[in-house]
């Protein structure tokens, strides 16, 4: 379970709070207007910024001064995180090994996860060789890899067309329901929550509210969401 116990971040002329707790294994959407702090919540779960107060933590255990490599967590940017200067099989041997001299039993598993992510035969590219969905299912491939507790996704197919975007969103599912992983995923979009999330935390006005059950806040949404959506 991941709980975040009577959180504060803060930026200049920023302020966000929230203390509630997500189920192991539950997908969550992360939904709110531009600004109100939705990526800094993601980065502080991830470790990329340091609470002003309360704790973050994994099964119990306060995840305060552990890096972001050493969190129980993958995260996806929408730069995909793959190296340029690397080929698609060196980025995914990374989710196994921070050496580039990944053995011959890593090597299968890498050749395994693109096979299982249609990346079959793409090993030896470069990132910018890619297609935007080939690079998605490639930073998908490691996650599957790394198989991390929790997958935090900061909009990483927001530059997809909407059909490419569900076919990544599916895979997504795919990999959280063989690796078992809690999905937080932040959007812009009502239907990637609507379609995706079991659970919807809204984030405005200074607050990340407590999560929801996706389909009774959009069926009955609070003045801000409303206004949000328009």
């Amino acid at each position: 379970m991941l709980h975040l116990d009577h959180l504060c971040l803060t930026e200049p002329g920023f302020s966000l709070g929230a203390d509630w707790s997500v189920p192991k294994g539950a997908r969550v959407a992360i939904i709110g207007p531009s600004g109100a702090g939705k990526s800094t919540l993601l980065n502080a779960i991830a470790g990329f910024v340091t609470p002003a107060s309360g704790r973050i933590l994994w099964e119990g255990a306060d995840l305060a001064g552990k890096a972001p490599g050493e969190r129980p967590l993958t995260i996806l940017f929408q730069d995909q995180n793959l190296f340029p200067h690397l080929t698609v099989e060196q980025n995914l041997a990374l989710g196994l090994s921070p050496r580039l001299k990944p053995t011959s039993a890593q090597l299968a598993q890498v050749a395994d996860a693109l096979r299982r992510t249609g990346l079959d035969g793409l090993g030896q590219r470069r990132p910018a060789q890619l297609s935007g969905g080939q690079a998605g299912r490639a930073a998908l491939a490691r996650a599957l890899l790394r198989a991390r507790p929790m997958l935090l996704l900061d909009e990483p197919f927001a530059a997809l067309g909407p059909a490419l975007k569900q076919e990544m969103l599916a895979l997504v599912g795919e990999v959280a329901a063989e690796t078992g992983a809690t999905v937080m995923m932040v959007t812009h979009d009502p239907k990637d929550a609507q379609g995706f999330a079991d659970l919807t935390v809204l984030v405005a006005d200074g607050v990340a509210h407590p999560p929801q059950e996706t389909t009774a806040l959009f069926a009955n949404p609070p003045q801000a969401l409303r206004d949000y959506l328009g």
